[in-house]
């Protein structure tokens, strides 16, 4: 089968389709046939050699059809989507014609979505689904702080929080980002520039009942500054970069009785985090009506992959980057 393959870490350019070997199930497995397939910046962090574990085939997620399930639970031609569960960190990945997925990371769906517009949805709507409900435990009434909305996760968690019925304040480093924001539901925006404490307590005084930061570390003692007293902050992204916070103090930087938590997609199809908790068909339905509007923001072909990964790297698109199959 033709792959996309690591051929050393570096730039773009070492991203080459070459021919490998077909994978071959075993017990506990799933081969599918990739249709389509969702870019995310772990995915760069891999190719640079920066991510702790990376196989030569990327890819954290997929969409297609199923090829061969040696359990035959599911049916050859089966509709699916996978996420995690090893794949580009301990087994190839995505970034192929074909995909090996372990059973538990492979849900059924429904849908009359074309495969690219499905491709947008599995791994950033999971992960958003599971910080609002989970870590944050965000209820309808409550307002939000999602930083680093524009990207493919903060529209995900800005569609579902405002679905939900929460007050979202969404930020962006480009003003003209504002309006997609709005119309993905975000109340407020905010310009990102990495100290907006201030900002968010002017449109609410006693701070946000919960964070959801995408930046990470170079803006985390500012989140913590512009949640409320027994308010909950979760971070779940890097966008800022992977460096460490320097001098992190929590008797002086988190304020008392804040509920700091990370959460890692990485999980997903674990016993922790099984895929039965996370509702995909209702968020399919949801993408179907238009409530969710998980749209890619662009379509790449196959044999276009290094192109992508630069679009990616120089924020040229907010929203999801995907990649039509082989």
């Amino acid at each position: 089968m033709r792959a996309i393959v690591i051929t050393e870490p570096g730039g773009p350019e070492v991203l080459q389709i070459q021919e490998v070997a077909d994978p071959v199930p075993a017990d506990g497995e799933v081969l599918i046939r990739v249709m389509a397939f969702g870019v995310n910046h772990a995915e760069t962090h891999m190719r640079k050699g920066e991510w702790p574990e990376a196989t030569p085939v990327s890819g954290i997620e997929a969409v297609g059809t199923v090829a061969a399930d040696p359990s035959g639970v599911l049916a050859e031609g089966t509709k699916v989507l996978t996420i995690m569960g090893g794949l580009g960190r301990t087994r190839n990945g995505s970034y192929a014609e074909y995909t090996l997925a372990r059973a538990a990371n492979v849900a059924r769906i429904e849908t009359s979505l074309d495969w690219t517009d499905l491709a947008a949805i599995p791994e950033s709507y999971a992960t958003a689904w599971l910080t609002l409900r989970g870590n944050l435990q965000l209820e309808a009434g409550q307002s939000l702080l999602v930083r680093g909305a524009t990207s493919a996760l903060g529209q995900a968690a800005v569609n579902i929080a405002s679905d939900l019925g929460a007050r979202v304040i969404a930020t962006t480093r480009r003003e003209n980002r504002a309006a997609l924001l709005r119309s993905l539901g975000a109340h407020d925006v905010v310009v990102e520039t990495g100290s907006i404490a201030g900002q968010v307590r002017e449109l609410v005084p006693v701070g946000v009942d919960r964070v959801l930061d995408l930046v990470g570390n170079t803006v985390l003692r500012d989140s913590l500054q512009a949640v409320r007293v027994r308010g909950r902050v979760c971070q779940a992204g890097f966008l800022g970069g992977l460096g460490p916070v320097t001098d992190f103090l929590p008797i002086a930087d988190m304020p008392s009785g804040v509920q700091f938590s990370f959460f890692g997609s990485f999980e997903v199809g674990t016993p922790a985090y099984p895929i039965s908790a996370i509702p995909f068909q209702e968020i399919v339905a949801k993408a179907e009506a238009g409530v969710y509007r998980a749209k890619p923001a662009r379509v790449f072909a196959f044999e276009e992959i290094a192109d992508a990964h630069r679009v990616m790297e120089a924020n040229q698109v907010g929203g999801k980057l995907v990649i039509a199959g082989a």
